[in-house]
């Protein structure tokens, strides 16, 4: 995705991250995916390289998934996109005002998101969707730059305990006021974060809302239905709208 000239910031990052070859477990298995491929998508080009971020620039609410998915984003080159678990995203982001289409096929097809970012706490497909520690610390920064870089920034949403954990590292490390315990993942569970002595002078008190992921283990056993699912996205955009 190519952001506007406006925003140099995030544009240098997106740049930035599609060039990275800090984790070489990483990289050696993006690259495998993208040779070996599924039956279904031999003929396709496989991105396999890190999946940038996706989204308006001017973005009041940020949505942080996990990593790319093998066959999905490793293979269209934009996050969610292409897979099961994109085909749900969309979906409700489109039911919810913030697509213009409910479906996403390829990083080229002219879908736009309105008033969100999309991003992940890791940029490359892990092997068996498990990131290391390592790896997650590795591409914190990313997601570090991206938080200070959205100034109109007001909702996140977490799509799975890991994202949850990650954007909270995260703000912690920004300055925001992070409540102590730590806030456990749940769907559905909001928390407000406060801006504080944050090192990102215009970052504001946020609201940080849980979600099951989107995919197709929790989407198939019906441990997310459709109807819990845009429930999170309206809240988001009553916050961040």
């Amino acid at each position: 995705m190519t952001v506007s000239s406006g925003f140099p910031e995030l544009e240098r990052l997106n740049a930035e991250i599609v060039a990275c070859t800090r984790c070489p477990r990483l990289v050696e298995w993006r690259a495998e995916v993208a040779r070996t491929k599924r039956a279904a998508f031999v003929a396709d080009e496989y991105w396999g390289r890190p999946v940038p971020s996706f989204g308006d620039p001017a973005a009041r609410i940020l949505i942080v998934g996990l990593a790319p998915g093998a066959h999905g984003a490793n293979r269209t080159g934009r996050m969610f996109t292409g897979d099961r678990s994109g085909e749900w995203l969309y979906g409700a982001l489109h039911r919810a005002g913030l697509a213009t289409r409910p479906e996403s096929t390829w990083r080229d097809d002219g879908l736009e998101l309105t008033n969100a970012w999309l991003t992940a706490a890791v940029r490359c497909v892990p092997p068996a969707n498990k990131p290391t520690p390592a790896e997650r610390e590795s591409c914190r920064p990313y997601l570090e730059r991206e938080v200070r870089a959205l100034a109109e920034l007001r909702a996140i949403v977490a799509l799975g305990g890991f994202a949850w954990d990650s954007i909270l590292r995260v703000l912690r490390d920004l300055g925001c006021e992070v409540p102590s315990p730590k806030p456990r993942f749940g769907h559905g569970a909001e928390v407000v974060i406060g801006g504080g002595a944050s090192t990102s002078p215009g970052l504001r008190d946020l609201t940080l809302i849980g979600s099951y992921h989107p995919s197709q283990q929790n989407t198939f056993t019906g441990r997310l239905t459709r109807e819990m699912f845009d429930a999170v996205w309206e809240r988001a955009v009553a916050v961040g709208g």
